[in-house]
């Protein structure tokens, strides 16, 4: 596992789940707890757990479908086996090839394309992962691409400097893809390993937001390959179920590769994780544990279950 050991993720994400492993996990523990008999009642107050731990109606349906055929099949009495069959169940569903964002491929300048509404946490995010590759020894460049929100580029400058790399950047008001294709052009005129692109996310505007994307995308590709984009959504973990619907806009206009989780250690809603892979098939690839520059983690589905029930457990 590049630049993290698998126990330092487990560490960081579990004490980021605190308040989601209160509102779901501990319930679901204490349910079994005190409701020896698994029977329709029990499944009904399990659903209910599982929504209001923000998993989703209709990913938690699936889990509780799921755990009845199991139940039903096997032959199970003890209501506290659930939990280990609820775990295992999350675990199949955020089963996927891991792609950290780490692995910088040969090819190069390798561009990370972030998007995502205002205040999810983008510049925080670019300015983290900018750090992260600076320390792996990678040369780095961040392209202010957010033009037309109030100070953006005055606030991933300030990242920029705390992360010790370069930015390029244009006035207030500049056409994004114009700022996107200039520092592309940067970025392979002088051997940059790594660059990091914060583009505009209003989406109170889904149609010209949706135009402005694409013409971004279209942009980067006339100068770089596929293999070389990686294409991230930012979302703020706690909107909740809201990022599910986020996700499915921002993939319209620009195909995500996958999902960065801001925010995850201030809320109770950490099982939006589940729901947006099961509904949409995005893996999360990054979470935000913290406000400091390096509490932006490679995700680990393995870590996350483990970290969500307290436990570490086997690969």
């Amino acid at each position: 596992m590049p630049l993290f050991g698998r126990i330092k993720i487990f560490e960081k994400i579990k004490e980021s789940l605190v308040k989601t492993r209160e509102n779901l996990v501990d319930q679901v523990r204490e349910l079994a707890k005190f409701h020896r008999k698994i029977d329709d009642s029990f499944f009904t107050e399990l659903m209910d757990i599982l929504i209001l731990g923000d998993m989703g109606a209709e990913t938690s349906q699936k889990l509780i479908d799921e755990l009845k055929r199991t139940v039903r099949r096997d032959r199970i009495s003890d209501s506290e086996k659930v939990v280990d069959l609820l775990k295992g169940s999350i675990k199949n569903i955020l089963r996927s090839e891991i792609h950290y964002t780490a692995e910088v491929p040969e090819k190069r300048p390798y561009l990370i394309l972030l998007t995502g509404v205002n205040g999810s946490g983008k510049t925080t995010t670019a300015g983290k992962l900018a750090r992260r590759y600076k320390d792996a020894g990678y040369k780095v460049l961040i392209i202010a691409a957010d033009t037309f929100r109030a100070a953006a580029i005055e606030q991933l400058e300030i990242w920029a400097e705390r992360a010790g790399v370069d930015i390029v950047k244009q006035s207030e008001g500049s056409d994004p893809s114009a700022v996107v294709f200039d520092g592309l052009e940067k970025a392979i005129a002088r051997n940059y390993d790594v660059v990091i692109a914060d583009t505009a996310g209003r989406l109170q505007n889904k149609a010209h937001l949706m135009k402005e994307l694409e013409k971004i995308k279209r942009t980067v590709l006339k100068k770089l390959d596929e293999s070389q984009v990686l294409s991230l959504l930012v979302i703020d973990a706690t909107t909740g179920q809201n990022a599910v619907s986020q996700a499915m806009i921002f993939n319209e206009a620009v195909k995500l590769d996958g999902i960065v989780l801001a925010k995850l250690d201030g809320t109770s809603k950490g099982g939006i994780v589940v729901t947006i892979k099961d509904r949409l098939g995005l893996p999360v690839l990054e979470a935000g544990v913290g406000e400091k520059i390096d509490d932006l983690i490679p995700f680990d589905p393995q870590a996350y279950v483990d970290g969500l029930f307290g436990e570490l457990g086997q690969e």
